[in-house]
């Protein structure tokens, strides 16, 4: 697996999908040319970022970078764990644009990772070519999603076998009075299914210590983003899944007025992982948008 460093010496891995790349494992890869193939992919979690795979084929349509954010998958853990911090993170992706060799970056970021990619756009404007935010967080931009709002948006599938229980542990949770996210996992996939349970048991988070620091206080300044991005021209595409119950989609619609040039797409059917939902449709929309 290729290698870079961050600016305070933290080693950070990252994978490639695409361009007969095969598994996405390979060491050797050099720098990559401006042809605006590549597209760099911020994870969510922060998790070890196999589980956005080659994002149900989008490696067909672009080049994929696929970074593994400090502490978790094949990156180091950084010497000082509070740069763990969403807004410490920026920096990490600047340094990849640079080891790339690239002027500007189309950048995707699903989840957690997309309030990352919505700082980056924000801090360095000029060097994004196209953003894509999937299933993002919107804690970047100051949106809050209440617990009614996710109950209301869970109670579409009330006619699932699963959902009694898990309904039960989503009101617990989103109430305070409960932490079983494993018995909420259901409501993130538009399926149920046996692909569904073997990806919400290969998505856990790999360092709860990055997990707990990345959103630490000063890791979010909505005002100041959102300022910085009247100064963002770039186009934009958030796309949500019809029941994400993470991303509901009129919290993302909301995020989507920060943009001057910004597309919602709603993936009809799909939860919080909408490639696995829908392979075929997620992959369409976001090629397009990326030319």
């Amino acid at each position: 697996m290729p290698t870079y460093y961050a600016p305070d010496g933290t080693r950070l891995a990252y994978r490639i999908h695409g361009d007969g790349d095969g598994d996405g494992d390979g060491d050797s890869v050099g720098r990559i040319d401006d042809d605006g193939g590549p597209v760099v992919c911020i994870p969510g979690g922060p998790a070890d970022s196999r589980y956005l795979g080659d994002l149900g084929g989008l490696s067909a349509h672009r080049r994929l970078i696929v970074l593994d954010l400090r502490g978790t998958g094949r990156s180091a853990i950084p010497d000082d764990t509070s740069s763990y911090r969403c807004d410490r993170l920026v920096e990490d992706v600047e340094a990849l644009r640079i080891h790339l060799g690239l002027p500007r970056i189309d950048l995707l970021g699903h989840s957690a990772g997309a309030n990352l990619a919505t700082q980056y756009a924000a801090r360095h404007p000029e060097n994004v070519g196209r953003l894509a935010l999937i299933a993002p967080g919107t804690r970047a931009l100051g949106i809050t999603i209440t617990g009614e709002a996710r109950r209301e948006l869970a109670r579409l599938r009330r006619d699932e076998p699963w959902f009694p229980a898990a309904y039960a542990a989503l009101e617990a949770v989103t109430g305070g009075t409960g932490s079983d996210w494993e018995a909420i996992g259901p409501f993130f996939y538009g399926r149920w299914d046996d692909t569904a349970r073997r990806h919400l048991a290969a998505s856990r988070p790999d360092n709860e210590e990055a997990v707990a620091l990345f959103a630490a206080e000063g890791a979010f300044a909505p005002d100041a983003t959102r300022a910085a991005l009247a100064g963002f021209g770039a186009p934009a595409l958030l796309l949500a899944g019809e029941f994400d119950v993470n991303s509901p989609p009129r919290s993302v619609a909301e995020a989507g007025d920060s943009f001057r040039d910004a597309e919602l797409v709603v993936q009809p059917g799909a939860g919080h992982y909408p490639w696995l939902d829908d392979a075929d449709r997620f992959t369409a929309s976001v090629a397009a948008f990326l030319g």
